[in-house]
């Protein structure tokens, strides 16, 4: 009881020297949101018999006052290492835009635009227009849109091309993603009514024939980019689906989920088909995403047939999923990469590090543990270990890439508690626990990581010592 009427009055904490600086510099209510929160742990501090003499100083209270203050105000949305091996990571944001769409951002972002206006003609133009041509140039197509995600473009194209009608889907093909994102719940909210064909691993063309009615409106082909089905398995391939489409009059449409512009195969143990395969097959409506393997922003593409994309640029449901200027500025610089696939290989992040062989890995992890060594206290411990990375973010889901760990120790910590304190460090660092150890994977690790990566771990160093 006597601590706790140590514990000082907020308004008698404002009038203190060291608070009303720190009014002379913040909003008076984000100071007084900081002092209720700090007197409220100091006297949580005092019940659990954990409080010092210290604590109750006008000094230390303002002291904890100015940090909470940096907390509260600090951005919720932050940069992060991602030092997990995951080169799209769902949760960190997915792909990294190459440099050339941060020049795009600046251009567009900090001045006015032609988002819709159509400077040739001097009237009003179609923020659609602008990548639009760019699409059809590097996939074949004959007509293209973009919306604001992949989720969109498929409930967009479904209610465009068969609302109130019915879609036959391979049972097998019934996919569900992130965020609870089902198939058929996205059928069901276009209008469209879900007709089941096949089994779950087996499923044939006679399947698709014998359910096609007057009331069939679409053929619905998914790309099963987050899981794999093997062993006694069958699917109508695309080119046959085609064929099939044509013999019954029918039309194609295909959710390739992830999208990718060049032929992966030539570069990594998959099998991922390409947007064009799917294109010079007669596929009439195409969806897939603008980040992942495109490794551009958040967006969804749909390209195919004139025939269905001109209706779609005039459904109601186009203006509640239309990208912005910022995606649209980033999404084109990005595709323009892909007029030389060399350059896409070399300039698009994702694409980079799913492609970088193990001997580059492995000069960049020498070179990474090189520089931290230089810079970090004896008690931080590196090692290097052979592990995998993976694709992530429902892509490739059988892909392992061979990589070299950074197995990191500090003394006097558990690799628990090291992956905790590297987490909430300033920058934070993403790491994972492997096989009982906290490594790092110099795959997805950019160049100004080290830096970032070399002052948490210094001040974690430096705490576990103290302490």
């Amino acid at each position: 009881m006597e601590q706790l009427r140590k514990i000082p009055k907020v308004d008698r904490v404002l009038e203190s020297e060291e608070v009303k600086g720190l009014l002379a510099e913040y909003p008076r209510t984000v100071v007084l949101r900081a002092a209720r929160l700090v007197l409220e742990q100091l006297r949580k501090g005092v019940l659990a018999g954990e409080a010092s003499e210290d604590a109750f100083s006008a000094g230390a209270i303002g002291s904890e006052i100015g940090a909470e203050i940096a907390r509260l105000i600090a951005p919720s949305l932050r940069k992060v290492v991602n030092g997990t091996g995951v080169v799209v990571h769902t949760n960190l944001g997915r792909s990294i835009l190459p440099e050339r769409a941060r020049q795009a951002l600046n251009e567009v972002a900090f001045s006015y635009s032609n988002l819709e206006f159509d400077l040739e003609k001097n009237r009003r133009g179609s923020r659609y227009d602008h990548v639009e041509r760019l699409i059809c140039e590097l996939t074949g197509a004959e007509a293209a849109l973009v919306v604001n995600n992949n989720a969109a473009a498929v409930l967009l194209a479904l209610g465009s091309a068969a609302a109130g009608r019915e879609a036959i889907v391979s049972r097998g093909e019934l996919v569900e993603i992130g965020g609870s994102f089902r198939i058929p719940d996205v059928m069901r909210l276009s209008g469209v009514t879900l007709t089941e064909v096949g089994t779950t691993n087996r499923t044939h063309a006679k399947d698709y024939r014998a359910a096609v009615t007057t009331e069939t409106a679409l053929f619905l082909k998914v790309h099963t980019s987050n899981f794999a089905v093997v062993g006694f398995t069958a699917e109508v391939g695309i080119e046959e689906m085609v064929r099939l489409g044509k013999e019954t009059g029918v039309p194609v449409m295909a959710d390739m989920g992830s999208g990718s512009l060049i032929d992966l195969r030539k570069h990594l143990p998959c099998d991922e088909p390409n947007v064009q395969e799917f294109v010079q097959a007669g596929v009439d409506i195409i969806t897939f995403s603008g980040d992942k393997l495109l490794g551009g922003p958040q967006a969804g593409i749909i390209v195919g047939k004139k025939a269905f994309i001109e209706p779609m640029k005039k459904h109601p449901l186009l203006r509640a999923v239309r990208i912005d200027k910022l995606t649209l500025a980033s999404l084109e610089a990005t595709l323009g990469l892909y007029r030389d696939e060399r350059v896409a290989l070399k300039e698009v992040p994702t694409l980079a590090m799913l492609t970088a062989p193990l001997e580059e890995v492995t000069r960049r992890a020498k070179g990474i543990v090189r520089q931290l060594r230089r810079a970090l206290p004896a008690s931080v411990h590196l090692s290097l270990i052979h592990g995998e990375s993976q694709g992530g973010g429902g892509t490739l889901p059988l892909l392992n890439l061979p990589t070299l760990l950074i197995e990191v120790a500090v003394d006097g910590l558990s690799p628990n508690e090291l992956e905790a304190a590297l987490r909430t460090s300033e920058i934070p660092v993403i790491g994972r626990i492997w096989k009982g150890s906290y490594v790092l994977d110099p795959r997805t690790l950019l160049e100004e990581d080290v830096a970032y990566l070399a002052a948490a771990l210094g001040a974690t160093a430096r705490a576990g010592s103290r302490e």
